[in-house]
Order: structure tokens, then sequence, then C-alpha cells
């Protein structure tokens, strides 16, 4: 029960499009990485932009509402078209621009599992009569792909590749390889712990797997695009690993030992070390305690 309130709170939290004081008070902020790829900050999930020599190539759109703000900070990075919008997973904070960028100009790539989910989502707008038939077929993506697609402008290649059951079950990593920037989605959070959403096919193991395969793609100077958060790096990434294989191995002895939920939600001893460094974001530690124990109990 307190799993599917999480759920709930977050989906309303990151698909909200009510406008307020707040939205309007949004800036785009930029983050240079590289010579062709950008991070852009707002409000929702952390936007990639790749300014190649034929065409851009985005990755997320955070909300709705900030379409035009971001279109506007875009602008002012390039005048070449926007070719491709990628969506590394489903939820709306990453996905909540796809109808207003959706033009015959862009074409919005996602995994198969995105285009799915995002339909279901959409779906019941519909029968609520809060969106309009067209409004639901433009939030789609257009291309999906299994396992990875490949991309080309220049001397970049754009590698985009499937992580199995992690974040979601249609989390998509990109990475830019001779700008050597991967973006990860919500596979990764920064300094923040991580949201699993279990219900939509995420899982611990999968998760810590996502984040081990990043791993085996990037080198000591690549710069990563976290979901949320700043921009990040190998090191970094590898300390996150290590800290959720901890807490992994901390949650499953409990369990191995008969502890019951509630013990394991307030013992501050299996994450207790790590607890100031990522516990005060979205997911707090007791919050993360109880995700990892019934991930690991359904796994």
């Amino acid at each position: 029960m307190r799993q599917q309130f999480l759920i709930l709170a977050f989906m309303i939290l990151m698909t909200s499009g009510n406008i307020t004081a707040q939205d309007e008070a949004v800036v785009i902020k930029v983050d240079t990485l590289s010579p062709s790829v950008f991070m852009l900050t707002g409000e929702g999930g952390n936007i990639g932009l790749f300014i190649g020599e034929t065409y851009a190539f985005m990755i997320d759109d955070q909300f709705d509402r900030l379409s035009d703000k971001i279109k506007a900070t875009i602008a002012g990075l390039t005048d070449k078209p926007l070719a491709f919008l990628f969506n590394t997973h489903m939820h709306g904070d990453h996905t909540g621009g796809n109808a207003s960028f959706n033009s015959g100009g862009t074409t919005i790539i996602a995994h198969d599992n995105v285009r799915e989910r995002v339909r279901e989502h959409q779906q019941k707008a519909l029968e609520e009569n809060k969106i309009t038939p067209e409004y639901l077929s433009q939030m789609l993506p257009e291309v999906t792909f299994s396992q990875d697609i490949t991309f080309y402008d220049g001397a970049e290649t754009i590698m985009a590749f499937h992580v199995h059951n992690a974040h979601t079950d249609g989390d998509a990593m990109v990475y830019f390889v001779s700008n050597n920037v991967l973006h990860m989605g919500d596979t990764y959070v920064g300094r923040n712990y991580p949201f699993i959403d279990l219900n939509s096919g995420g899982s611990v193991e999968g998760y810590i797997k996502a984040q081990k395969k990043a791993l085996m793609v990037i080198n000591d100077d690549t710069r990563i695009i976290p979901g949320h958060g700043r921009p990040s790096n190998k090191k970094e990434l590898e300390t996150y690993v290590s800290m959720l294989e901890d807490i992994r191995n901390n949650v499953q002895q409990a369990i191995t030992e008969g502890k019951t939920l509630e013990e394991i939600r307030v013992d501050t001893s299996i994450s207790g070390v790590y607890d100031e460094a990522y516990g005060s974001g979205f997911i707090n530690p007791e919050k993360l305690r109880e995700s990892f124990y019934t991930g690991l109990k359904k796994d």
C-alpha cells in the first residue's frame, strides 16, 4: 500500500500541468559538457542537447508548460533543425512536452515499452476528456526499438541502448561517442537516492545492472547527464553503485533473517552511513529501504 501511494504521489508530482507563479519563475539553465553537447535544466528531468553538423538531437523534454521556454533556449544555442527527440523512459517529467515538440520535422524515439506506457497513461486522460485524440497521438513516440539504435551526424556516432527493468521497463541510455557524454535518464540521479518504479517494471537488481553497464561504456573523462541533479562522472557513478550494492546486501540480509517490512523501513543501520549524502531528495531513507525490501521480495 505504501509503495502504491509513493508511486501515485510521484506521478501526480511529475505530470501536474497546473500553471503557477512557480512555473512562471522557472529558468532553463544550460551547462556546456562538450563542444557539441549541452545539459538543460529547468523543472523535471534533465534535458540533453546535441548540436551536430546537420541537425540537433534532444533527449527528454520535461513538462508541456515549459516547452516554449525550452524551445527559446534551444533557439539561442542553434538554428539547426531539431530532427530527433529521444525519450529515456515514460515518466511525465521526461515526456510531458512530447506533443509540443512533435512536428513534421521532429521524430520522437523511445523503447517499445515507453510508447505503450505513455499510450496507457494518456488513454486514461482521453477517457476523462482531459485531452483530445490528436494530442494523444502527438504524445506517442513514432519510432521505437527493442534493444539498440544508432544515429550518425558527421563525425559523431550516437548510441542508444535499452537497459532491462531498471528505473522502469523502458529505460534507455544515450551515448555520444566522439563527445564522450552519456545521458542516463533516471537510471542514475546523481546525489540522491533513486526512485525505482516497481509498478512500471523497475527492479533493484536491474537498476544496479544498468549502472554497471554504463560503467562498461564510459571512461574517466566521460561527462554524465543524470536524470536529475548536476552533471556527474565515472568516479561518482562507481561510488553510487557501491552504495546501492551495500544497501541491497543489507536489506537482503535483513530479509533472510526474517525481518518485516516495517522493521526494515525504520532500521537506520541498513543505510545510515549514506543517508546524509543521498537521502535528502524525493526518496528519503525510509522510502528507499521500503522500496528495496519490496523490490527484492518481488525479485
